[in-house]
C-alpha cells in the first residue's frame, strides 16, 4: 500500500467536492464577521522569535 492508501485507511477518503462554487450568503456574512473580529488582535514578536497575541485596544471589553 502507498502512502496515499495508508493515508486514506486512517483519514478516510478525500472531499471531492468543487472549490469553485459561489459562497452562500451565509458563508460570506461568517467571513465578514471572522475577518472583523481578526481586526481586533496584533501579533506581537518576542526577542526569541516566538509570538503572542494581545487586543489591539486593551481597554475594551466587548469579547470577554
Amino acid at each position: 500500500m502507498n502512502a496515499t492508501g495508508k493515508l486514506r485507511a486512517v483519514f478516510g477518503p478525500a472531499n471531492k467536492s468543487a472549490l469553485d462554487h459561489d459562497m452562500t450568503e451565509e458563508n460570506q456574512e461568517l467571513l465578514k464577521k471572522r475577518q472583523a473580529e481578526t481586526q481586533q488582535w496584533e501579533t506581537l514578536r518576542r526577542p526569541d522569535g516566538s509570538t503572542y497575541v494581545v487586543p489591539k485596544n486593551p481597554d475594551d471589553q466587548s469579547l470577554r
